[in-house]
């Protein structure tokens, strides 16, 4: 037969990113947009709904670095959209490849209540599965206006809002009403998950022919012209091929939904409580669509800051945590370095952090997850395991730069002899997409090959990126046994530890330290930083000794 592979290849991403995607949202008609910047610091949501607002429209500048600026967008429905599903599509000028590092917003209806997070990779909001015609339309975004700090990691001064400038960093792209199409983007998705799984299998595996002719035939059926009226078509051509269960042999992976957030990195930490806010918003507004959908989130600390801060919020992700899918992990109060800091830091990291979650949530957590620490002592395992925690989970070690770690899952032994039961994603991403490159890295890449099967694989943006989105639980639902793939089943962190333990009781041990061969200088570097932590871990000790020496001589003194 011609091979004529390259060709349908490169056929099959023009048609994706010139015809179908495009067609996911039709009949796009303008939202009157308004806006209001806010003096200096965020104000709350109240004061934000009540601003003054000025008209203002798509193309104009706006943001200067760490500021502000309010959006109210408005509009109807059209009658002659009854019974059609619309969107908001709401782009504030994002850089689509850097969720995370960017402008980011959070869409307000006009009572307050928080609707969900926009970001480069989300940034729509669902306004009704079947219109009515004539509905009125009134959304209020609170937009962040944070610069691209993140590429290269070098300081710059636009990194803090005393050295930045006041010139606006970005303009409005996109303020419209739109007809979301289901079918096309069901479609969008099955050519994306073929494509992506095609392009992974190898070239003597006739499995890979297969999707090809599949999505050469689906490919024929689209009219350019028509995308909605032919989706449908082109999807029945694809229904076998998309449908062929996956092999005896294939790796199994546990997805999870996940949005690592560093509590204090390259923002202000106001802009940490507002990452998380956005972040949590738009994981319960996904769980209201996909009632299969689970996510982890790490940190007492970032739960508290949604408590304190967005009440509103804090009341939907615990209902969401007592349904199971919302899951709290780590145990402890934030994701902790392990090497600068002394034991009782780490003791009572896990004391605040398990206590919080027992008390808010009546949740013992049992794993450990520190995917993004730079490395962990051999005190930990002991740690963990008087803690009450049973597993132990980080990514970072794929990252070590010269001497790759030999095990994904494994015992890890500590000094006195404690061992945890413990995994590396073979993913060596805590911010997976679920793509079939990733997928396919995860199966290829595991170690543990012939006595194991089984890996985790955290999937969201992070760091501020929305968390999981829908294009990735529409992957992962095509993948759950598909020929060529992993089998992907989201699902919670404990069932996959307890699967994995149950296949593997006899992984390897490794005994000792993990250590990071990577970001060496942040310690080594460092002598002042290290002396400063160990002086104040030294006063604390002291305070606390005197303090409670008072309180048990002296009644009248509180501790």
């Amino acid at each position: 037969m011609h091979d004529d592979r390259r060709t349908v290849e490169d056929r099959l991403r023009r048609v994706l990113d010139e015809r179908v995607r495009p067609a996911v949202h039709t009949r796009a008609l303008p939202l009157t947009v308004e806006r209001w910047e806010a003096p200096g610091e965020p104000v709350p949501v109240a004061e934000g709904l009540s601003a003054p607002y000025r008209p203002a429209a798509v193309g104009e500048a706006w943001g200067p670095a760490w500021g502000t600026t309010w959006f109210r967008v408005t509009g109807q429905v059209p009658q002659a959209w009854a019974g059609r599903t619309v969107e908001a599509v709401l782009d504030l000028g994002f850089e689509r490849d850097m969720p995370g590092f960017q402008c980011e917003g959070l869409v307000h209806r006009a009572d307050g209540t928080a609707v969900k997070g926009l970001h480069p990779r989300n940034s729509w909001v669902r306004l009704a599965d079947a219109a009515a015609g004539g509905e009125e339309v009134e959304l209020y975004i609170e937009a962040a206006s944070n610069p691209i700090v993140n590429t290269p990691q070098t300081p710059t001064y636009q990194g803090d809002v005393h050295t930045a400038h006041s010139e606006p960093l970005y303009r409005l792209a996109r303020m419209d009403l739109a007809v979301f199409e289901p079918q096309v983007w069901e479609l969008a998705m099955d050519l994306e998950v073929a494509g992506s799984l095609m392009r992974e299998l190898p070239l003597e595996d006739a499995r890979r022919w297969e999707l090809l002719r599949a999505l050469e035939r689906a490919l024929d059926a689209v009219d350019p012209a028509d995308v909605p009226g032919t989706a449908d078509r082109a999807r029945e051509r694809l229904t076998a091929t998309l449908t062929a269960p996956a092999r005896a042999s294939a790796h199994r992976v546990s997805a999870v939904g996940h949005a690592h957030i560093d509590s204090a990195w390259l923002w202000p930490l106001r802009e940490t409580v507002r990452k998380v806010a956005r972040t949590a918003s738009n994981m319960v507004a996904l769980m209201d669509d996909h009632p299969k959908f689970v996510f982890a989130m790490s940190q007492a600390q970032q739960f508290a800051w949604i408590k304190e801060h967005r009440p509103e919020v804090y009341a939907k992700v615990v209902r969401k945590v007592a349904e199971g899918r919302f899951v709290p992990v780590g145990g402890m109060w934030v994701e902790s370095d392990t090497n600068m800091v002394g034991g009782e830091a780490m003791a009572r990291q896990f004391l605040y952090g398990k206590k919080f979650f027992l008390e808010e949530f009546g949740i013992e957590t049992e794993e450990v997850w520190l995917p993004d620490s730079f490395g962990y002592t051999a005190a930990l395992p002991q740690l963990v395991k008087l803690s009450g925690s049973t597993w132990f989970l980080t990514q970072k070690i794929s990252w070590s730069s010269t001497n790759p770690f030999p095990h994904h899952t494994f015992w890890w032994e500590g000094i006195d002899g404690t061992r945890v039961f413990t995994h590396f994603p073979p993913v060596d991403t805590y911010n997976s997409t679920l793509s079939g490159e990733e997928l396919a890295h995860a199966a290829r890449n595991f170690r543990e090959k012939g006595a194991a099967s089984r890996s985790l694989v955290p999937f969201g943006h992070g760091d501020g990126g929305g968390g999981a989105t829908r294009e990735m639980l529409a992957r992962a639902a095509r993948l759950r046994d598909l020929d060529g793939s992993p089998r992907v089943t989201v699902e919670r962190p404990a069932e996959f530890f307890e699967k994995a333990r149950q296949e593997y009781p006899d992984a390897p041990v490794w005994q000792g330290e993990l250590y990071l061969e990577l970001h060496r200088g942040t310690y080594t570097s460092q002598a002042k930083t290290k002396q400063g932590n160990r002086r104040s871990e030294s006063l604390l000790r002291e305070a606390e000794l005197w303090a409670a020496t008072a309180a048990v001589r002296n009644g009248g003194y509180a501790y």
